[in-house]
């Protein structure tokens, strides 16, 4: 029966900066480190993707294949932001009137900000027990099925440029490094064309992606190595199948095991003894005479009947061995199913908990957003009560002096004004009043009201 082999897609992220997650990926079941791999925020974290990725620290360059790009991954990642943004740049800094709103490098101000730079995604076909006993040469046929799974992704993802794809066969698991940068268009702020992990890769489309990464990469093995293999079920969280060999715990039950397995060689060893001192208590028992005086009753000697007694305490000995290293195989059968079942149940829990703190930092920056929308309207709306105070008084101001010049000074001309402003819309009913009534005060209505209330209120209290 043909083996089934396991697949496994990996997105950097920042979540996998965790303590937890450096432990996952030390003890990943491929032997390799590909749950190391974290988000590329900094220039400096492209340059430790360059030195891990290329192994710049590592004389094995035979072992490291760049399949795609340069063997420089920085300069390749630079390059894509040239193609792809330089436009969407100069067109930006075009509508700019101020010089410091332009950009100068948006690679640098990408940089700078709190996005991606550029995302790393780690491409593996098969684990450490599939490819533990294979040869160098089926080793490196991997190479034709991980170029097609590059050209496949540009296909499925086309938004995402790929800068540069390394092949690793130094590690157990050949797998490969795959660095990018994920590309949105049409955007409403700032340049049209920008960088967009989080709009690119969202849980929805990352499952999808996956799925069709997945039926891909074995079509292309199975093409190129002749075969007819089929991809073991998707796991749930990072794709990775879960493998009794690799939890802690079972190793050192494995060490007892192999102790109790040489008692039972030992055990092993007595049992033939046994059956060589078996085939000499049937020689002693058919060696016997009768006796003389009664032909029922067997003449047998001291030293014949010692050898039957130690064979008795043999057996009895050898049968308690026996019997409790099998009890323990049985007990360390159990504990294996039992501990690979709680494995299986803290992946899974580990990849709910992972899903929701994915969820709560989105509505942690949906709320920093709202946060930083609201301090803005709350400056604004403090600005406009300001300027309305300062219409309040410029109001005041202009009928109290039409209110003094109709009244008191009887000035004709401020009359004829205020008619004019009346007849024209520009004085309500209530500015036409104040400044024509000698009794009315200079009072905003929504003031009036509120002086009513005030009364109104006072009034019910006695």
């Amino acid at each position: 029966m043909e083996q089934e082999l396991a697949y496994s897609f990996h997105l950097g992220s920042d979540k996998n900066k965790s303590k937890l997650a450096k432990k996952v990926a030390k003890e990943n079941v491929s032997g390799t480190t590909s749950l190391s791999n974290n988000a590329i925020q900094t220039a400096k974290d492209l340059s430790d993707v360059n030195r891990h990725n290329l192994r710049d620290y590592d004389n094995q360059i035979e072992l490291i294949r760049t399949i795609y790009g340069t063997n420089d991954i920085v300069n390749d990642v630079k390059q894509v932001y040239l193609d792809e943004f330089e436009q969407a740049k100069i067109e930006y800094n075009n509508k700019q009137t101020r010089e410091d709103r332009k950009i100068k490098d948006y690679f640098k101000k990408v940089c700078e900000s709190q996005n991606d730079v550029a995302c790393e995604i780690i491409i593996e076909l098969g684990d450490m027990d599939f490819w533990n006993d294979k040869d160098e040469r089926y080793r490196f046929k991997m190479v034709d099925v991980y170029n097609e799974q590059v050209k496949d992704l540009m296909k499925i993802v086309p938004d995402f440029k790929i800068a540069n794809a390394t092949i690793h066969f130094d590690e157990v698991s050949p797998h490969m490094h795959i660095v990018g940068v994920p590309v949105t268009t049409n955007c409403t702020r700032g340049m049209k064309k920008q960088v967009g992990k989080s709009k690119l890769f969202t849980k929805a489309t990352l499952t999808e992606i996956q799925d069709k990464m997945r039926n891909a990469c074995i079509k292309s093995y199975n093409k190129f190595y002749e075969v007819n293999t089929r991809l073991k079920e998707k796991q749930k969280g990072r794709n990775q199948d879960i493998n009794v060999k690799e939890m802690g715990n079972y190793r050192e039950i494995k060490k007892q095991l192999a102790k109790k397995e040489q008692k039972l060689e030992k055990a092993n060893i007595q049992t033939r003894e046994l059956d060589n001192s078996s085939k000499d208590i049937n020689t002693i028992l058919d060696n016997l005479k009768p006796t003389l005086m009664n032909k029922n009753n067997m003449v047998i000697s001291s030293e014949d009947v010692q050898k039957i007694k130690n064979y008795t305490e043999d057996v009895k000995d050898i049968t308690q061995t026996v019997r409790s290293v099998n009890d323990l195989n049985m007990a360390i059968k159990d504990f294996e199913h039992s501990a690979f079942e709680i494995e299986k149940e803290n992946c899974s829990l580990k990849y709910e908990i992972e899903l929701k703190d994915n969820e709560i930092g989105s509505l942690k920056n949906e709320l920093s957003t709202k946060d930083k929308i609201i301090g803005r309207l709350q400056a604004e709306k403090e600005k406009l009560k300001q300027e309305l105070q300062r219409f309040k008084g410029f109001w005041h101001s202009i009928m109290n002096h039409f209110h003094k010049r109709i009244c008191y000074d009887k000035d004709s001309n401020y009359k004829i004004v205020s008619d004019d402003l009346y007849k024209n819309g520009i004085f309500d009913n209530n500015d036409n009043e104040i400044a024509n009534n000698i009794a009315r005060k200079v009072t905003i209505p929504d003031e009036n009201k509120q002086t009513k209330n005030k009364k109104k209120n006072n009034d019910t209290r006695f």
